[in-house]
């Protein structure tokens, strides 16, 4: 396991962000202490999600908390989130997107209007839900990041032209690092 107190905001095309992350094999004291810091970064740079990737530890591992505040922040751990709506593949009209680990790029992505989640708790105990709107678009968004996927894999060519500098940028500043 990562040191967490060394954990910060990955920006890509940082290698973490690109790979499949690994699932969780125990919830323990160290797993806990993940999610502290995960939630006091994705707090303090105003996110409203945050994947255990994005923040340099390759585990299936999430954090939402849709009002931003920390008694809300929900856990999902080793999640499956499976797309629903009333036609299989209707995808939910394009909206903005933005991504702490791609900062300065805000993009439209194609989400799905309704999802499940099945996911385990920190407290050990497996739970399912639904999600529409803001929620489930938050929960695929960190789904693709447990997955290997950010916001600049999802955008359409269009969006990668319009986008070309501040990527360019980011894998300039990534080379550095």
């Amino acid at each position: 396991m990562t040191d967490v107190e060394k954990c910060r905001i990955m920006h890509y095309p940082a290698e973490v962000l690109a790979k499949p992350a690994e699932p969780v094999e125990k919830i323990d004291d160290n797993i806990r202490r993940l999610v502290e810091k995960m939630t006091d970064i994705m707090l303090k740079s105003k996110g409203i999600g945050l994947a255990a990737p994005q923040v340099g530890v390759p585990l299936r591992l999430f954090i939402i908390s849709l009002d931003g505040k920390k008694e809300s922040v929900k856990v999902y751990i080793n999640p499956t989130v499976t797309p629903i709506s009333e036609k299989a593949g209707t995808p939910l009209g394009s909206t903005d997107e933005g991504c702490l680990s791609v900062p300065g790029v805000f993009t439209k992505i194609r989400r799905y209007k309704k999802c499940t989640v099945t996911a385990t708790g920190l407290d050990g105990n497996e739970f399912t839900g639904e999600a529409e709107g803001l929620f489930a678009r938050v929960l695929q968004h960190e789904y693709d990041h447990i997955q290997g996927m950010t916001i600049a894999d999802r955008m359409g060519s269009t969006a990668k032209i319009a986008h070309r500098r501040q990527l360019k940028k980011l894998a300039e500043q990534h080379k550095k690092t």
